[in-house]
Protein backbone atom coordinates (compact mmCIF):
# COMPACT_ATOMS: atom_id res chain seq x y z
CA UNK A 1 0.00 0.00 0.00
CA UNK A 2 3.11 2.18 0.58
CA UNK A 3 4.74 1.90 -2.46
CA UNK A 4 1.56 2.12 -4.33
CA UNK A 5 1.35 5.55 -2.63
CA UNK A 6 4.87 6.51 -2.96
CA UNK A 7 4.45 5.42 -6.67
CA UNK A 8 1.17 7.77 -7.11
CA UNK A 9 2.82 10.67 -5.25
CA UNK A 10 5.80 10.26 -7.87
CA UNK A 11 3.90 10.24 -11.00
CA UNK A 12 2.01 13.02 -10.08
CA UNK A 13 5.23 14.96 -9.52
CA UNK A 14 6.99 13.58 -12.52
CA UNK A 15 3.60 14.88 -14.65
CA UNK A 16 4.05 18.47 -12.84
CA UNK A 17 7.59 18.93 -13.79
CA UNK A 18 6.52 18.27 -17.28
CA UNK A 19 6.22 21.72 -19.72
CA UNK A 20 2.60 23.21 -19.69
CA UNK A 21 2.41 22.89 -22.95
CA UNK A 22 3.55 18.92 -22.90
CA UNK A 23 0.67 18.51 -20.44
CA UNK A 24 -1.83 20.26 -22.08
CA UNK A 25 -0.31 18.35 -25.70
CA UNK A 26 -1.15 14.82 -23.55
CA UNK A 27 -4.45 15.38 -22.40
CA UNK A 28 -5.67 16.90 -25.81
CA UNK A 29 -4.01 14.01 -28.51
CA UNK A 30 -5.02 11.42 -25.85
CA UNK A 31 -8.99 12.74 -26.55
CA UNK A 32 -8.57 13.22 -29.95
CA UNK A 33 -7.71 9.15 -29.59
CA UNK A 34 -11.34 8.82 -28.13
CA UNK A 35 -12.69 10.88 -30.49
CA UNK A 36 -11.62 8.89 -33.20
CA UNK A 37 -12.78 5.47 -31.84
CA UNK A 38 -15.93 7.54 -31.39
CA UNK A 39 -16.28 8.49 -35.17
CA UNK A 40 -14.89 4.84 -36.08
CA UNK A 41 -17.79 3.55 -34.08
CA UNK A 42 -20.41 5.39 -35.76
CA UNK A 43 -19.11 4.84 -39.10
CA UNK A 44 -19.46 1.11 -38.24
CA UNK A 45 -22.78 1.87 -36.96
CA UNK A 46 -24.36 3.91 -39.38
CA UNK A 47 -26.60 1.99 -41.91
CA UNK A 48 -28.94 2.43 -44.90
CA UNK A 49 -31.31 4.37 -42.86
CA UNK A 50 -28.51 6.63 -42.07
CA UNK A 51 -27.78 10.41 -43.83
CA UNK A 52 -24.19 8.74 -44.32
CA UNK A 53 -25.20 5.49 -45.53
CA UNK A 54 -23.39 2.27 -44.82
CA UNK A 55 -19.74 2.42 -43.75
CA UNK A 56 -19.06 5.91 -45.01
CA UNK A 57 -14.87 6.51 -44.48
CA UNK A 58 -13.73 9.00 -42.26
CA UNK A 59 -13.20 11.58 -45.02
CA UNK A 60 -16.95 10.97 -45.43
CA UNK A 61 -17.34 12.64 -42.14
CA UNK A 62 -14.60 15.40 -41.99
CA UNK A 63 -16.44 16.52 -45.19
CA UNK A 64 -20.23 16.08 -43.52
CA UNK A 65 -22.66 19.16 -43.18
CA UNK A 66 -21.22 22.57 -43.26
CA UNK A 67 -17.95 21.18 -44.02
CA UNK A 68 -19.22 20.58 -47.67
CA UNK A 69 -19.94 24.45 -47.67
CA UNK A 70 -16.49 25.44 -46.54
CA UNK A 71 -15.03 22.99 -49.15
CA UNK A 72 -17.19 24.63 -51.83
CA UNK A 73 -16.02 28.00 -50.86
CA UNK A 74 -12.45 26.63 -50.96
CA UNK A 75 -12.76 25.31 -54.52
CA UNK A 76 -15.11 27.66 -56.24
CA UNK A 77 -15.52 31.09 -53.69
CA UNK A 78 -18.76 33.20 -53.93
CA UNK A 79 -21.39 33.55 -56.11
CA UNK A 80 -21.78 36.85 -57.70
CA UNK A 81 -24.81 35.73 -59.26
CA UNK A 82 -27.34 33.91 -56.09
CA UNK A 83 -28.78 30.99 -56.17
CA UNK A 84 -32.42 30.94 -56.47
CA UNK A 85 -35.34 28.49 -55.73
CA UNK A 86 -38.29 27.61 -57.53
CA UNK A 87 -40.61 29.97 -55.47
CA UNK A 88 -38.11 32.53 -56.14
CA UNK A 89 -36.42 33.16 -53.00
CA UNK A 90 -32.33 33.23 -52.27
CA UNK A 91 -31.11 29.62 -51.83
CA UNK A 92 -29.00 28.39 -49.46
CA UNK A 93 -25.27 29.36 -50.35
CA UNK A 94 -21.88 29.86 -49.79
CA UNK A 95 -22.11 33.47 -48.13
CA UNK A 96 -23.20 32.09 -45.22
CA UNK A 97 -19.61 30.87 -44.77
CA UNK A 98 -16.86 33.15 -43.70
CA UNK A 99 -13.97 32.58 -45.74
CA UNK A 100 -10.52 32.32 -43.39
CA UNK A 101 -10.71 29.11 -42.42
CA UNK A 102 -11.52 27.58 -46.12
CA UNK A 103 -8.72 29.19 -47.30
CA UNK A 104 -6.67 28.31 -44.84
CA UNK A 105 -7.39 24.46 -45.07
CA UNK A 106 -7.01 25.26 -49.25
CA UNK A 107 -3.26 26.47 -48.30
CA UNK A 108 -2.49 23.49 -45.53
CA UNK A 109 -3.93 20.63 -47.93
CA UNK A 110 -1.86 22.06 -51.15
CA UNK A 111 1.21 19.22 -50.43
CA UNK A 112 -1.82 16.72 -49.73
CA UNK A 113 -4.23 16.52 -52.69
CA UNK A 114 -7.16 16.84 -50.29
CA UNK A 115 -9.20 19.99 -48.91
CA UNK A 116 -10.60 17.74 -46.34
CA UNK A 117 -6.87 16.56 -45.03
CA UNK A 118 -5.96 20.48 -44.79
CA UNK A 119 -9.48 20.62 -42.93
CA UNK A 120 -8.72 18.37 -40.23
CA UNK A 121 -4.91 19.29 -39.88
CA UNK A 122 -6.16 23.05 -39.42
CA UNK A 123 -9.07 21.62 -37.10
CA UNK A 124 -6.83 19.39 -34.64
CA UNK A 125 -4.25 22.12 -34.71
CA UNK A 126 -6.15 24.86 -33.76
CA UNK A 127 -8.28 22.91 -31.18
CA UNK A 128 -4.23 22.21 -29.57
CA UNK A 129 -3.40 25.59 -29.63
CA UNK A 130 -7.07 27.21 -28.33
CA UNK A 131 -6.55 24.28 -25.21
CA UNK A 132 -3.33 25.82 -24.20
CA UNK A 133 -4.57 29.40 -24.38
CA UNK A 134 -7.62 28.30 -22.59
CA UNK A 135 -5.14 26.99 -19.97
CA UNK A 136 -3.53 30.42 -19.83
CA UNK A 137 -6.82 31.56 -19.61
CA UNK A 138 -7.99 29.90 -16.39
CA UNK A 139 -4.51 30.26 -15.05
CA UNK A 140 -5.80 34.02 -14.46
CA UNK A 141 -8.53 32.98 -11.90
CA UNK A 142 -7.82 29.44 -11.15
CA UNK A 143 -5.41 27.24 -9.37
CA UNK A 144 -3.37 25.35 -12.05
CA UNK A 145 -5.29 22.01 -11.33
CA UNK A 146 -8.35 23.60 -11.82
CA UNK A 147 -7.16 25.40 -14.90
CA UNK A 148 -5.85 21.41 -16.42
CA UNK A 149 -9.19 20.04 -15.56
CA UNK A 150 -10.79 22.27 -17.63
CA UNK A 151 -8.51 22.00 -20.65
CA UNK A 152 -9.70 18.26 -20.10
CA UNK A 153 -13.25 18.62 -20.28
CA UNK A 154 -12.50 21.13 -23.01
CA UNK A 155 -10.83 18.34 -25.04
CA UNK A 156 -13.05 15.95 -23.93
CA UNK A 157 -16.89 17.81 -24.01
CA UNK A 158 -19.87 16.77 -25.79
CA UNK A 159 -18.96 18.64 -28.97
CA UNK A 160 -14.99 17.89 -28.93
CA UNK A 161 -15.38 15.97 -32.21
CA UNK A 162 -15.38 19.78 -34.23
CA UNK A 163 -11.70 19.50 -33.56
CA UNK A 164 -11.51 16.85 -36.07
CA UNK A 165 -13.88 17.72 -38.76
CA UNK A 166 -14.20 20.57 -41.56
CA UNK A 167 -16.04 23.52 -39.25
CA UNK A 168 -14.66 26.40 -38.19
CA UNK A 169 -15.28 25.99 -34.75
CA UNK A 170 -11.39 25.59 -33.57
CA UNK A 171 -10.21 28.20 -35.18
CA UNK A 172 -12.55 30.45 -33.73
CA UNK A 173 -12.34 29.46 -30.46
CA UNK A 174 -8.42 30.06 -30.62
CA UNK A 175 -8.47 33.34 -31.41
CA UNK A 176 -11.72 33.76 -29.00
CA UNK A 177 -9.39 32.31 -26.19
CA UNK A 178 -6.35 34.77 -26.95
CA UNK A 179 -8.44 37.96 -27.18
CA UNK A 180 -10.09 37.17 -23.79
CA UNK A 181 -6.48 36.75 -22.36
CA UNK A 182 -5.61 39.70 -23.90
CA UNK A 183 -8.56 41.74 -22.28
CA UNK A 184 -7.87 39.58 -18.97
CA UNK A 185 -4.51 40.85 -18.90
CA UNK A 186 -5.15 44.68 -20.30
CA UNK A 187 -3.09 44.43 -24.07
CA UNK A 188 -5.36 45.73 -26.05
CA UNK A 189 -3.32 46.39 -29.05
CA UNK A 190 -3.16 42.43 -30.19
CA UNK A 191 -6.90 42.97 -30.35
CA UNK A 192 -7.40 45.06 -33.46
CA UNK A 193 -5.65 41.65 -35.23
CA UNK A 194 -7.59 39.71 -33.44
CA UNK A 195 -11.20 41.19 -34.09
CA UNK A 196 -10.68 40.89 -37.89
CA UNK A 197 -9.22 37.25 -37.57
CA UNK A 198 -13.07 36.16 -35.47
CA UNK A 199 -14.76 38.01 -37.68
CA UNK A 200 -13.77 36.34 -40.98
CA UNK A 201 -13.49 32.67 -39.29
CA UNK A 202 -17.18 32.77 -38.00
CA UNK A 203 -20.14 34.71 -37.42
CA UNK A 204 -20.05 35.70 -33.52
CA UNK A 205 -18.09 39.11 -33.78
CA UNK A 206 -21.04 41.44 -32.87
CA UNK A 207 -21.30 39.64 -29.63
CA UNK A 208 -17.58 40.76 -28.88
CA UNK A 209 -18.72 44.12 -29.68
CA UNK A 210 -21.22 44.27 -27.38
CA UNK A 211 -18.69 42.74 -24.46
CA UNK A 212 -16.64 45.30 -25.34
CA UNK A 213 -19.16 47.62 -24.18
CA UNK A 214 -20.38 46.08 -20.98
CA UNK A 215 -16.46 45.46 -20.02
CA UNK A 216 -16.07 49.05 -20.92
CA UNK A 217 -19.01 50.24 -18.78
CA UNK A 218 -17.91 47.87 -15.92
CA UNK A 219 -14.10 49.36 -16.14
CA UNK A 220 -15.70 52.88 -15.48
CA UNK A 221 -17.45 51.92 -12.28
CA UNK A 222 -14.54 49.70 -10.68
CA UNK A 223 -12.26 52.91 -12.05
CA UNK A 224 -11.30 53.41 -8.15
CA UNK A 225 -10.47 49.89 -7.50
CA UNK A 226 -8.32 49.54 -10.76
CA UNK A 227 -7.17 52.69 -12.38
CA UNK A 228 -8.62 53.54 -15.84
CA UNK A 229 -6.25 55.47 -17.87
CA UNK A 230 -7.18 57.59 -21.11
CA UNK A 231 -5.21 54.97 -23.44
CA UNK A 232 -7.55 52.21 -21.92
CA UNK A 233 -10.61 54.66 -22.56
CA UNK A 234 -9.57 54.79 -25.85
CA UNK A 235 -8.66 51.51 -26.51
CA UNK A 236 -11.80 50.05 -25.47
CA UNK A 237 -14.22 52.59 -27.24
CA UNK A 238 -11.79 52.01 -31.07
CA UNK A 239 -11.96 48.33 -30.45
CA UNK A 240 -15.48 48.17 -29.77
CA UNK A 241 -16.04 50.59 -32.89
CA UNK A 242 -14.12 48.24 -35.22
CA UNK A 243 -16.00 44.78 -33.66
CA UNK A 244 -19.09 46.59 -35.22
CA UNK A 245 -17.50 47.51 -38.61
CA UNK A 246 -16.05 43.88 -38.90
CA UNK A 247 -19.52 42.17 -37.78
CA UNK A 248 -21.12 44.57 -40.55
CA UNK A 249 -18.43 44.48 -43.33
CA UNK A 250 -19.32 40.82 -44.44
CA UNK A 251 -23.08 42.22 -45.20
CA UNK A 252 -21.64 44.98 -47.23
CA UNK A 253 -19.13 42.72 -49.08
CA UNK A 254 -21.78 40.32 -50.29
CA UNK A 255 -23.72 43.21 -51.25
CA UNK A 256 -21.23 44.65 -53.61
CA UNK A 257 -19.94 41.46 -55.14
CA UNK A 258 -23.94 40.37 -55.51
CA UNK A 259 -25.25 43.34 -56.29
CA UNK A 260 -27.41 42.74 -53.58
CA UNK A 261 -27.99 44.82 -50.27
CA UNK A 262 -29.39 42.02 -48.37
CA UNK A 263 -27.81 39.00 -50.10
CA UNK A 264 -26.08 38.23 -46.68
CA UNK A 265 -29.08 38.38 -44.39
CA UNK A 266 -31.45 36.41 -47.18
CA UNK A 267 -28.34 33.57 -47.33
CA UNK A 268 -28.89 32.94 -43.66
CA UNK A 269 -32.97 33.09 -43.78
CA UNK A 270 -32.37 30.64 -46.20
CA UNK A 271 -31.89 27.84 -43.78
CA UNK A 272 -34.72 29.22 -41.43
CA UNK A 273 -37.16 28.45 -44.45
CA UNK A 274 -36.05 24.56 -43.78
CA UNK A 275 -37.98 25.24 -40.36
CA UNK A 276 -40.97 27.43 -40.61
CA UNK A 277 -43.59 27.66 -43.37
CA UNK A 278 -43.89 30.51 -45.04
CA UNK A 279 -40.94 33.47 -46.07
CA UNK A 280 -38.46 33.49 -43.40
CA UNK A 281 -38.07 37.12 -41.96
CA UNK A 282 -35.72 38.68 -39.59
CA UNK A 283 -36.43 40.99 -36.17
CA UNK A 284 -34.21 40.93 -33.48
CA UNK A 285 -35.52 37.66 -30.78
CA UNK A 286 -37.90 36.72 -33.41
CA UNK A 287 -35.65 33.54 -34.31
CA UNK A 288 -35.98 32.38 -30.67
CA UNK A 289 -39.83 32.79 -30.14
CA UNK A 290 -40.56 31.04 -33.41
CA UNK A 291 -38.73 28.54 -32.60
CA UNK A 292 -39.94 27.97 -29.42
CA UNK A 293 -43.62 28.10 -30.82
CA UNK A 294 -42.29 25.62 -33.33
CA UNK A 295 -40.71 23.12 -31.14
CA UNK A 296 -43.00 23.57 -27.97
CA UNK A 297 -45.92 22.99 -30.61
CA UNK A 298 -45.54 21.66 -33.89
CA UNK A 299 -43.09 19.44 -33.00
CA UNK A 300 -44.30 18.19 -28.95
CA UNK A 301 -47.48 18.94 -28.76
CA UNK A 302 -47.21 21.26 -25.68
CA UNK A 303 -48.24 25.32 -26.76
CA UNK A 304 -46.30 27.96 -27.53
CA UNK A 305 -47.19 29.54 -24.22
CA UNK A 306 -45.46 26.57 -22.03
CA UNK A 307 -41.98 27.47 -24.57
CA UNK A 308 -42.45 30.94 -23.67
CA UNK A 309 -42.22 30.30 -20.19
CA UNK A 310 -39.45 27.41 -20.51
CA UNK A 311 -37.43 29.81 -22.45
CA UNK A 312 -38.16 32.44 -19.86
CA UNK A 313 -36.60 30.62 -16.73
CA UNK A 314 -33.87 29.81 -18.90
CA UNK A 315 -32.94 32.56 -19.54
CA UNK A 316 -33.68 33.59 -15.93
CA UNK A 317 -31.16 30.97 -14.72
CA UNK A 318 -28.54 31.19 -16.58
CA UNK A 319 -28.36 34.98 -15.61
CA UNK A 320 -28.59 33.86 -11.76
CA UNK A 321 -25.76 31.25 -12.76
CA UNK A 322 -23.69 33.97 -14.10
CA UNK A 323 -24.05 36.31 -11.01
CA UNK A 324 -24.29 33.85 -7.82
CA UNK A 325 -22.95 30.74 -8.75
CA UNK A 326 -19.65 30.89 -6.52
CA UNK A 327 -17.59 28.70 -9.13
CA UNK A 328 -18.70 30.70 -11.77
CA UNK A 329 -17.61 34.25 -9.90
CA UNK A 330 -14.21 32.47 -9.80
CA UNK A 331 -13.42 32.82 -13.38
CA UNK A 332 -13.31 36.39 -13.00
CA UNK A 333 -15.85 39.65 -14.55
CA UNK A 334 -14.38 39.12 -17.98
CA UNK A 335 -15.31 35.94 -18.75
CA UNK A 336 -18.70 36.37 -17.09
CA UNK A 337 -19.97 39.35 -19.12
CA UNK A 338 -18.67 37.49 -22.65
CA UNK A 339 -20.56 34.74 -21.34
CA UNK A 340 -23.49 36.78 -21.25
CA UNK A 341 -22.83 38.84 -23.86
CA UNK A 342 -22.66 35.66 -26.36
CA UNK A 343 -25.96 34.44 -24.84
CA UNK A 344 -27.51 37.80 -25.77
CA UNK A 345 -26.75 37.58 -29.13
CA UNK A 346 -27.72 34.29 -29.90
CA UNK A 347 -31.11 35.20 -28.44
CA UNK A 348 -31.19 38.65 -31.22
CA UNK A 349 -30.14 36.38 -34.43
CA UNK A 350 -30.33 32.89 -34.09
CA UNK A 351 -33.19 30.52 -34.58
CA UNK A 352 -32.54 27.61 -32.30
CA UNK A 353 -33.10 24.23 -33.53
CA UNK A 354 -30.27 20.73 -32.86
CA UNK A 355 -27.26 23.12 -33.73
CA UNK A 356 -27.57 24.72 -30.97
CA UNK A 357 -25.08 22.99 -29.24
CA UNK A 358 -22.57 23.77 -31.58
CA UNK A 359 -23.35 27.55 -31.63
CA UNK A 360 -23.11 27.00 -27.55
CA UNK A 361 -19.35 26.07 -28.05
CA UNK A 362 -18.04 29.90 -27.53
CA UNK A 363 -19.14 29.48 -24.00
CA UNK A 364 -16.10 27.07 -23.60
CA UNK A 365 -14.44 29.15 -21.16
CA UNK A 366 -17.41 28.36 -18.34
CA UNK A 367 -15.69 24.55 -18.41
CA UNK A 368 -13.62 26.36 -15.54
CA UNK A 369 -16.46 26.73 -13.47
CA UNK A 370 -16.89 22.65 -13.48
CA UNK A 371 -13.55 22.24 -13.00
CA UNK A 372 -13.28 25.00 -9.81
CA UNK A 373 -14.66 21.84 -6.93
CA UNK A 374 -11.26 20.25 -5.95
CA UNK A 375 -13.22 17.08 -5.11
CA UNK A 376 -11.96 14.82 -7.74
CA UNK A 377 -14.91 12.18 -7.51
CA UNK A 378 -16.80 15.27 -9.25
CA UNK A 379 -14.37 15.69 -11.94
CA UNK A 380 -14.16 12.15 -13.01
CA UNK A 381 -18.10 12.89 -13.14
CA UNK A 382 -18.10 15.23 -15.13
CA UNK A 383 -15.61 13.80 -17.42
CA UNK A 384 -17.70 10.63 -17.83
CA UNK A 385 -20.66 13.31 -18.66
CA UNK A 386 -18.68 14.57 -21.40
CA UNK A 387 -17.33 11.11 -22.68
CA UNK A 388 -20.68 10.21 -22.76
CA UNK A 389 -22.32 13.08 -24.27
CA UNK A 390 -19.74 13.43 -26.92
CA UNK A 391 -20.11 9.51 -28.11
CA UNK A 392 -24.10 10.39 -28.55
CA UNK A 393 -23.14 13.73 -30.45
CA UNK A 394 -21.22 12.00 -32.70
CA UNK A 395 -23.47 8.99 -33.07
CA UNK A 396 -26.65 10.44 -33.71
CA UNK A 397 -25.22 13.65 -35.93
CA UNK A 398 -21.92 11.94 -37.91
CA UNK A 399 -23.48 7.79 -37.48
CA UNK A 400 -27.51 8.50 -38.01
CA UNK A 401 -28.50 11.88 -38.77
CA UNK A 402 -31.01 11.31 -40.23
CA UNK A 403 -34.26 13.43 -38.69
CA UNK A 404 -34.49 17.00 -37.97
CA UNK A 405 -32.87 16.81 -34.58
CA UNK A 406 -29.70 15.25 -35.76
CA UNK A 407 -28.02 18.24 -37.51
CA UNK A 408 -24.73 19.51 -36.10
Amino acid sequence: MADSALNAAGARQRWRQLPVVARVAIVYFAARVVTAVFFLLAAQLSGAESRFGVDPSITDLVLAWDSRWYWIVAETGYPADLPMTDSGAIAENQWAFMPIFPYLAKLVSFPFGQWAVGAFLVSIAAGFAASYVLYLLMREKLAESAAMWSVVFFACGPLAGLFQIGYAESLFLLWLFLALLCIVRRRFGWLYLLIPLMGYTRPGVLAFALFLALFGIWRWFQREREQLGAIEIVHIVALGFWAVVVGFSWQVIAGIVTGDAGAYLSTELAWRRNWIAGDAAFAPFDGFLAATSFWFGAMWGLSAEVGYVVLGLGVAAIAAALLVVPAVKKLGVELRLWSASYLVYLLLVFFPQSSIFRLLVPLSPMWGAFAAPRSTPWRLSVLAACLIGQWWWIYNMFGLGNTVWQIP
